[in-house]
C-alpha cells in the first residue's frame, strides 16, 4: 500500500475521502476488478464508479512507482558515499517523478563533458573563486594565469577560463531548484508556436491554420497541439516552445550576482547565459514539450474512448430476421441474411448499380430473398455506393407486402480488418471476405456490442489523431473501455462468442475458450453454479465473473439478472419476508417499492447493494442501452450537391471532438457541427451534448462542393436564449417619488455611454477554431490568428453587440467600474 500521504493526494483528485481510496487500493490489489468493484463493492467504497476507479488505478501506479524510484535513488546516492542529511529529506519529501529526477541528476552516471575534462584539469578552485566574485589581490586574468599548464592542455588564459565556465555552467544546470524553477515557468509564461516550412510557405495544405500559431502551454487544446506535431512529423511545420529568454536570464542573474558592475559581472552573465542556452533551455523544453503532448495524447485517448463507449453501447435493433449488405464497385454488392440469432442463413452477390439487366436482376433476388426468410431490416454498410444502394433498396422496400422491413446505415468501420480475421475465417472458412463482411454488418445492427468486440477497438476510427498518439496507451485505454461497455450490458452466457467473453470481469482468453467449451458438451448452461465445473474458473474468478453473466431460462429465476450469486440468500429472506416464491418477486413493483431494505443488511450486502437489488427485482435484466431508432434521411438527397442551406435533416453521429462533432446525413460525406453550432450556450466538452450513434436533428448552414465540406447546426433548430438584461437593480435610500422620477444626470448618461454594454461571458471564453481538424486540417483562424483581426494586445477589447445595450440610468458606482473596465482594456 502507499503511503498515507498519496491517498490523501488521490482522494483529492477524486473527489473521495482517503478511506474510499485506502478500500478501494486494498480490494484493486486483492484482484478485483474495476467492473466487480464498481458493481458490487458499493457499499464498501461509497460508491465510487468505475471513472473514479480507474483514477485511483493510475494514481496508485504512479506513486507506487515513485516510492520504488525513490528508493532506488536513495541507494545509489549511498552507494556513492554522497547522501547526506538534507539530500534524503529532500528526496523523501519529493511528491513528483520530475522533481526526483532533478535531484538525481547530479549524481548519476554521466557521459564525459567539458565540464568534466576541466574538472580533472584541476580547474575547480578558478570555477569556485569566480562564482565567489571576491577581489583580492589578484586578477581574474591573473588568477586564471596560474591554472596555463601546457602539461594539462591548458595553454592560454582563455582556454583555463573557458573551462571553469563549463564547470560552472554545469553546475547551474544540474541544480534541481533552478530545474524545477524553469519548468514552472516554461509551463505558465510559454507558448507553443508553428510555423511553416521553406518547402510549405505559400502553399494549401491541411495544416494552413498554423502556419503562424501561437497558443499558450498551459491553455493548449490536445487537439491543436496534436495537429500542430502531425505537421511537424510531416514536414509541413517547424514548432517550439517561446518565451522571454531575456528576462528569465536576467531574473537567473539577478541573486547571484553580488555586485553589479564589478569585473566579475561579464563572466557571471556569460556563464549564466551558457548554462540557460546550451543546457538549461533545450533540456527542460523537451519535458515540458513532453508533458504537454503526454496531456495531449491523454485527452485524445479519452475522445477514443468516450466516442468508442458510445458506439459499442449504441441501442441494439435486437433479435430481427436482418440482411446486411456489403456495398461493391467492381465485384458487386455482397448480400447476406442471418435469423433472429445471428445465424447465417445465405448469401448472394448482386449488381444494383450496374447496368438495367443487371439492375433489374438485383432488384428480383432480394425482393425474393426478403420474402422467403420474412427479413425485417435491411443493413447498409456505409462504404462507397452505400447511399445509391440505399436508395435502391428503398425503391424494393416500396414492393414489398405483408412484411414491415425498414433499412438503414451501418457504420462499417473495420469491416475489411474483421472479414480477414483469424476468427471470421475460423467461423465462415468456405465463405468470401465481403460476404462474412456481410453476416457481420448484419449482426451489427442487431447488437453493436456484440460484433464489435470481434475486432481491435483502434479501427474503429471514432477518435482524434489515433495514429499520433502512444499505441500502447490507446490500445490499454480502449481494451478497458470495451471491459466496461461489456460488463454494463451483461453477457448471455449460452449464446455469448469467445470474442464477448473475454472482455467478462476477470474472464481471459483461455477461460473463455474453456466456458464455450463446456457449453458445447453440455449443450448448454442450466445455472451459474455451473461456471464452477468449467476448467479454469475457481471461487475468485466465479465472485468477479459471476454477476455479469446472464443464464435466461435455467434452473434459478434469478441467474438472468444481475443479482450476484452472494446475494441470492438476501433475495431469499426477502420473499421469505413477503410470503411469496422468488420467482413472485421480479417485476413485482407494488410490494417492493414500499419495502425496507435495512433489515436485510448483512456482509457485503449494505444499503446501496440492497437498492440496485430492488431495481433488478422490479426491472430484471433490463438492457441499459436506449431505444433503437432509425434515422430518417430525406428523400431525394444522395449527394453533397443535393444538399442546399438551410435544408432541415436528421442524421446520425458519427465521431465527436473536442471542436465539434461530425454527422450523417445521408450523403456521402459526413458533415460538421462545429463547437459554437451544438447548442444555444456555451459548450465546454461536445460530449456533453451528442454521442456517437445518436440520431440528431441538424440544418444545413454551408455547403462547400468543391473541398467538400458541409457545415451543419444544431443550435440552429433550438429555439433562440430569452436575452438576458444587463441591468443591475439599483441599491438606495428610500426617497421622496419625486426624487426617484429624476433622470440620471448628464455626467451619469455620459459614463454609461463610454462604457458601453458588457462582452457577453461566452464570447470571451470561446477558444479559436480551425476550420476541420479532424485530420489537422485547415479551419477558420482563430481570434488571434484571422487576417485583419485585433492587433496584439486587444483581443480582450470588448464587443458593441447591440442586443446587450442596456436602458434607463445606471447606479453612478456601476458605471464609474464599467468606464474602469474599459480603460483597462484600451490600454
Amino acid at each position: 500500500m502507499i503511503e498515507a500521504r498519496y491517498v490523501q493526494r488521490i482522494a483529492e483528485d477524486v473527489s473521495a475521502t482517503p478511506e474510499q481510496v485506502s478500500v478501494a487500493i486494498q480490494l484493486l490489489e486483492d484482484g478485483a476488478t474495476l467492473p466487480f468493484v464498481a458493481r458490487y463493492r458499493k457499499d464498501a467504497t461509497g460508491c465510487l464508479d468505475e471513472a473514479s476507479l480507474e483514477k485511483i488505478t493510475a494514481g496508485n501506479a504512479y506513486f507506487t512507482a515513485l516510492q520504488e524510484r525513490r528508493k532506488a535513488v536513495l541507494e545509489s546516492i549511498a552507494k556513492q558515499g554522497k547522501l547526506t542529511n538534507e539530500l534524503r529529506e529532500r528526496l523523501e519529501n519529493c511528491e513528483e517523478q520530475a522533481g526526483l529526477e532533478d535531484l538525481y541528476l547530479p549524481y548519476k552516471r554521466k557521459q564525459r563533458t567539458k565540464a568534466t575534462l576541466a574538472r580533472e584539469q584541476g580547474l575547480v578552485p578558478l570555477a569556485d573563486f569566480l562564482w565567489q566574485q571576491a577581489p583580492g589581490s589578484q586578477s581574474i586574468e591573473e588568477c586564471a594565469g596560474t591554472f596555463v599548464k601546457p602539461e594539462k592542455a591548458l595553454n592560454t588564459v582563455e582556454e583555463a577560463l573557458d573551462g571553469a565556465r563549463s564547470i560552472l555552467a554545469e553546475r547551474i544546470a544540474l541544480d534541481a531548484d533552478v530545474r524545477r524553477s524553469l519548468r514552472e515557468r516554461m509551463i505558465n509564461e510559454g507558448r507553443v508556436f508553428a510555423k511553416a516550412t521553406k518547402n510549405a510557405e505559400g502553399k494549401k495544405t491541411k495544416f494552413e491554420a498554423y502556419y503562424d500559431f501561437s497558443e499558450p502551454v498551459a491553455k493548449i487544446p490536445s487537439h491543436r497541439f496534436l495537429a500542430v506535431l502531425r505537421g511537424s512529423k510531416e514536414g509541413v511545420l517547424r514548432m517550439g516552445l517561446a518565451l522571454d529568454d531575456d528576462r528569465i536570464l536576467a531574473d537567473m542573474l539577478a541573486p547571484v550576482l553580488k555586485e553589479p558592475g564589478s569585473p566579475f559581472e561579464p563572466e557571471i552573465r556569460r556563464i549564466m547565459e551558457q548554462a540557460y542556452t546550451q543546457q538549461l533551455r533545450p533540456a527542460i523544453e523537451r519535458d515540458v514539450l513532453g508533458l504537454v503532448r503526454h496531456k495531449a495524447e491523454d485527452d485524445a485517448v479519452q475522445v477514443f474512448r468516450a466516442n468508442a463507449e458510445n458506439l459499442l453501447l449504441a441501442p441494439p435493433a435486437g433479435a430481427l430476421t436482418i440482411i446486411g449488405m456489403n456495398p461493391g464497385t467492381k465485384t458487386g454488392c455482397k448480400v447476406a441474411a442471418v435469423d433472429r440469432t445471428g445465424a447465417f442463413l445465405e448469401s448472394v452477390t448482386i449488381f444494383p448499380t450496374g447496368t438495367k439487366e443487371q439492375t433489374e436482376e438485383a432488384e428480383k433476388i432480394l425482393l425474393a430473398l426478403i420474402q422467403k426468410h420474412q427479413v425485417q431490416a435491411v443493413a447498409i454498410g456505409n462504404g462507397a455506393t452505400a447511399r445509391d444502394i440505399a436508395s435502391f433498396v428503398r425503391g424494393i422496400l416500396k414492393n414489398v407486402t405483408g412484411q414491415d422491413v425498414f433499412s438503414v446505415l451501418v457504420n462499417d468501420a473495420g469491416i475489411a480488418v474483421y472479414s480477414g480475421s483469424k476468427m471470421a475465417r475460423e467461423e465462415f472458412p468456405n465463405m468470401d471476405a465481403t460476404a462474412r463482411g456481410a453476416i457481420s454488418i448484419a449482426r451489427r445492427l442487431q447488437d453493436p456490442l456484440a460484433e464489435l468486440v470481434k475486432i481491435d477497438p483502434r479501427s474503429i476510427g471514432v477518435g482524434q489523431y489515433q495514429h499520433d498518439v502512444n499505441q500502447k496507451r490507446l490500445r490499454e485505454g480502449l481494451y478497458r473501455t470495451v471491459v466496461s461497455c461489456v460488463n454494463h450490458v451483461g453477457v448471455d452466457l449460452n449464446a455469448a462468442s469467445i470474442a464477448l467473453l473475454r472482455y467478462v470481469s476477470g474472464v481471459q482468453l483461455g477461460t473463455a475458450q474453456a466456458i464455450v467449451g463446456f457449453r458445447d458438451q453440455a449443450k448448454g448452461f442450466r445455472s451459474r453454479e455451473q461456471l464452477l465445473s468449467v476448467d479454469g474458473v475457481g471461487p475468485k474468478l466465479f465472485e468477479q465473473c459471476a454477476g455479469f453473466l446472464r443464464v435466461n431460462d435455467g434452473e434459478d429465476v434469478l441467474d438472468g439478472t444481475a443479482i450476484h450469486p452472494e446475494a441470492y440468500p438476501v433475495v431469499a429472506a426477502i420473499a421469505e419476508r413477503l410470503g411469496v416464491e422468488v420467482e413472485r418477486l421480479l417485476g413485482n413493483t407494488e410490494v417492493l417499492e414500499g419495502l425496507d431494505m435495512t433489515s436485510f443488511i448483512s456482509g457485503n450486502i449494505g444499503p446501496a447493494a440492497l437498492e440496485d437489488i430492488r431495481s433488478e427485482l422490479i426491472k430484471p435484466g433490463r438492457d441499459p442501452r436506449t431505444e433503437f431508432k432509425v434515422p430518417d434521411f430525406l428523400e431525394g438527397v444522395e449527394t453533397v450537391s443535393d444538399l442546399e442551406e438551410g435544408m432541415e435533416m436528421e442524421g446520425v453521429v458519427t465521431n465527436v471532438t473536442d471542436f465539434g462533432a461530425f454527422v450523417d446525413v445521408g450523403v456521402h460525406q459526413d458533415g460538421l457541427v462545429h463547437l459554437s453550432e451544438l447548442a444555444n450556450r456555451f459548450v465546454e466538452d461536445p460530449r456533453k451534448i451528442v454521442k456517437v450513434g445518436e440520431v440528431v436533428k441538424v440544418k444545413v448552414i454551408k455547403v462547400d462542393r468543391e473541398t467538400p465540406r458541409i457545415s451543419l447546426s444544431m443550435k440552429a433548430l433550438e429555439p433562440a436564449p430569452p436575452r438576458k438584461s444587463t441591468r443591475r437593480p439599483r441599491r438606495h435610500k428610500h426617497v421622496p417619488p419625486t426624487e426617484q422620477a429624476q433622470p440620471a444626470s448628464g455626467q451619469e448618461r455620459s459614463v454609461r455611454d463610454e462604457a458601453g454594454p458588457r462582452r457577453q461571458r461566452d464570447e470571451r471564453r470561446r477558444p479559436p477554431s480551425p476550420r476541420s481538424e479532424r485530420d489537422g486540417g485547415r479551419g477558420p483562424r482563430g481570434r488571434r490568428g484571422r487576417r485583419g483581426g485585433p492587433k496584439q494586445g486587444t483581443r480582450n477589447a470588448p464587443r458593441n453587440h447591440q442586443s446587450g445595450a442596456t436602458e434607463g440610468p445606471l447606479n453612478t458606482a456601476l458605471a464609474e467600474q464599467l468606464a474602469a473596465l474599459k480603460d483597462k482594456f484600451d490600454s
